[in-house]
């Protein structure tokens, strides 16, 4: 899989970005991919579905940039360590540092960059949208914890949504629980009161990581393949 890491400091960490490039000179536009939180793996490069989620998106003409927003840990450090101790503040630091990255390459548009996540990583693309308002889109696939404190000091990431400066579009599966069903509810209602363009995607029958073709117990073709190509229309609409 065609891809190039380049390292960038955060506040003294040493960052890897990865990023995938599409055919052509460009300029394409740009993306940043926001990852689950690693569990069984040491990084990126050992991260299927993120990787092969990248290409597909590079595959339809974006320059995508991956973030390991992690290294503040080691990568031998259990889930819960990371789970844990994860900051908002640190995150956005390490958002900002990946768009400037991107925005800065030869072969992006600058002024078209969207952000996308799964699971843990769709959270995250909620506080990239809310603090940074250059992005021109965002999609979530069924990211929870956007209602808790991640980092003494830091409010919950749901009231962020004042500050969202681009449309969403997001992706849930009625049978999850984090996020559930009551949860997707606030996050509508949050983004509605704040004038936010939005359209949420909602799927019976599937639940959490429904995306995860490397998790048969949890993936669902049928509603996988569906987001991928509302995703694709939302930033082909919103980015080209």
């Amino acid at each position: 899989m065609p891809y190039r890491v380049e390292s960038i400091k955060v506040n003294g960490s040493l960052m890897e970005v990865f990023i995938f490039d599409p055919q052509g000179a460009g300029p394409h536009p740009g993306l940043i991919q926001c990852i689950h939180i690693p569990m069984g793996h040491t990084g990126i490069e050992n991260d299927s579905f993120s990787l092969k989620s990248a290409q597909r998106y590079a595959d339809n003409g974006y320059v995508v940039a991956v973030p390991f927003i992690f290294h503040w840990w080691p990568k031998s450090a259990g889930i819960e360590v990371k789970r844990n101790e994860f900051r908002d503040d640190w995150t956005i630091a390490d958002l900002n540092a990946a768009y400037d990255l991107l925005a800065g390459l030869d072969n992006v548009n600058a002024e078209r960059i969207g952000i996308f996540g799964h699971c843990w990583g769709g959270r995250v693309c909620w506080v990239g949208a809310g603090t940074n308002p250059r992005y021109k889109a965002c999609a979530i696939f069924y990211g929870g914890r956007v209602k808790r404190v991640m980092g003494k000091d830091n409010p919950p990431a749901i009231n962020l949504a004042s500050n969202i400066a681009c449309p969403v579009i997001g992706f849930f599966g009625n049978e999850d629980e984090n996020p559930s069903p009551a949860d997707v509810d606030d996050y509508s209602e949050a983004l509605s009161k704040a004038g936010v363009e939005h359209i949420f995607h909602r799927y019976d029958g599937a639940g959490h990581a429904f995306q995860s073709f490397n998790n048969q117990d949890r993936y669902r073709y049928k509603y996988s393949e569906n987001a991928w190509d509302k995703v694709l229309a939302f930033f082909a609409e919103k980015l080209r």
